[in-house]
C-alpha cells in the first residue's frame, strides 16, 4: 500500500504518518515528487487494522500496489528516479558512461585507462578488484590493493569509482573505496548481499541475472530498496538463450519494458551483452536509441594481453573516442544527451 499526501502537506503531517505506520511494527518508505510526497507500508498492512490513515492530516489517499515489486513499481513513484552520484546524474536528461576494463591489474594500467576514457567523455571508471569468474583457477584480482588503485585513477582524473561487491562481509570494505557498487550477475539472487548493500546507504548497479525474467531482476531491486537504500540502478548485461555466436543474448527490449514497469533507472553493458568487440558499438548505439539512461563499457588500452580473458569484448581507447563522438547526435534524437 502507498500513502499519497496532499500538495500542501507538512513535514509534520508526513512524520506523524510515518509514526503511526511504525507503530505497529511496519516499515514507511518515503518518496518525495515534485508535487506529493509518497510514503509507501513494507510489511502486513493489516497489521494497521482500523487506523484511519485516510483521516489523518495531510493525506489525500491511499493506493494499493499489484505489482509484486512494490518499491521500485511505477504505481509507488510514478517520476523516473534520478540518482547524483560524484556529480553526474543518472536517469535525466544526460546518459552518462561508466568505462574501463574487466579488472585492475594494476595502478599503471588502471590509471593509463582511467586518463583516456576521462579525456573522451567517461564520467565513471570501472574496474574488478573482487573477480567472481567461472573457473577456480582464474585470475580473481587483487582485492584491497586494487581498489587502493581505483581511488589513484579516481584522485588523477575525477572519475568516479564503479567496482563489484561480491560477498556481504566486503560490503564495507569496498564501500570505503566506490562511488557505486556493482552487483554481477551471479549475486542478482544472493539475498544476503542484497540486503547489505540496501543498508549501505550507497547507490547500487544491479545487474540482470544471466538467465533471470524481468520480473525476477525487479525483486531483487526490491530486496535492496525494502532496506532503506532508494539509489538502484538496473543493468541490461544481456541473457542467456540458444544463440552460441554471441556471448549473451542483448535484451534490448528491458530497455524500455522497465521504464514503464518501474521509476528505477536503466544503463546497458553491450560489452558483456555481445562479448564481440565489432559488436559493442552498434549496439551501444541502439541502447541509447532504446533509452538507456547510461553505458557500461569495457575499454583497455592493451586488450590482447588483458589478465582476465576478456580482451576480445573490451574496445580500444580509439574505438571508444569515435563512440563517444557518434553517440552525441543519437542521444540529442531522442532527447537526451551525451
Amino acid at each position: 500500500m502507498v500513502i499519497v499526501t496532499k500538495t500542501d502537506a507538512t513535514q509534520a503531517d508526513i512524520d506523524a504518518v510515518v509514526k503511526r505506520i511504525e507503530s505497529v511494527g511496519l516499515k514507511a518508505q518515503i518518496s518525495t515528487g515534485e508535487r506529493h510526497t509518497v510514503i509507501g507500508v513494507i510489511g502486513d498492512k493489516t497489521l494497521l487494522g482500523d487506523i484511519p490513515i485516510e483521516s489523518m492530516s495531510g493525506v489525500d489517499r491511499t493506493m494499493p500496489i499489484t505489482a509484486p515489486f512494490k518499491l521500485a513499481s511505477r504505481e509507488f513513484k510514478d517520476e523516473p528516479t534520478v540518482i547524483a552520484v560524484n556529480d553526474t546524474k543518472i536517469g535525466g536528461r544526460q546518459v552518462p558512461v561508466i568505462a574501463g576494463p574487466c579488472a585492475v591489474e594494476s595502478t599503471e594500467q588502471i590509471v593509463t585507462i582511467a586518463r583516456l576514457v576521462q579525456k573522451s567523455g567517461a564520467s565513471f571508471i570501472r574496474g574488478g578488484a573482487f573477480k567472481p569468474r567461472t573457473g577456480p583457477y582464474s585470475f580473481q584480482g587483487y582485492g584491497e590493493d586494487a581498489l587502493k588503485m581505483l581511488q589513484d585513477a579516481k584522485d588523477e582524473t575525477g572519475l568516479g569509482i564503479v567496482t563489484e561487491v561480491m560477498t556481504p562481509h566486503e560490503v564495507e570494505l569496498v564501500g570505503e573505496y566506490t562511488d557505486m557498487f556493482q552487483l554481477g550477475t551471479r549475486n542478482m539472487t544472493n539475498f544476503y548481499l542484497l540486503r547489505e548493500v540496501g543498508r549501505a546507504q550507497k547507490p547500487v548497479i544491479l545487474k540482470r541475472g544471466m538467465s533471470a525474467t524481468i520480473e525476477e531482476w525487479l525483486l531483487a531491486a526490491e530486496y535492496i530498496l525494502a532496506e532503506g537504500n532508494p539509489d538502484v540502478i538496473l543493468c541490461e548485461r544481456g541473457i542467456r538463450t540458444f544463440e552460441t555466436h554471441t556471448r549473451n543474448t542483448l535484451d534490448l527490449n528491458a530497455v524500455p519494458v522497465i521504464h514503464e514497469l518501474s521509476h528505477l533507472p536503466i544503463v546497458v553493458d553491450p560489452s558483456h551483452g555481445t562479448g564481440i568487440r565489432s559488436l559493442v558499438c552498434d549496439m551501444t548505439k541502439a541502447s541509447v536509441a532504446a533509452g538507456a539512461d547510461g553505458i557500461l563499457l569495457e575499454v583497455h588500452h592493451d586488450p590482447d594481453h588483458s589478465m582476465t580473458g576478456d580482451g576480445a569484448q573490451s574496445l580500444f581507447p580509439d574505438q571508444f573516442e569515435a563512440l563517444m563522438q557518434e553517440l552525441k547526435p543519437i542521444a540529442i534524437a531522442v532527447g537526451r544527451e551525451m
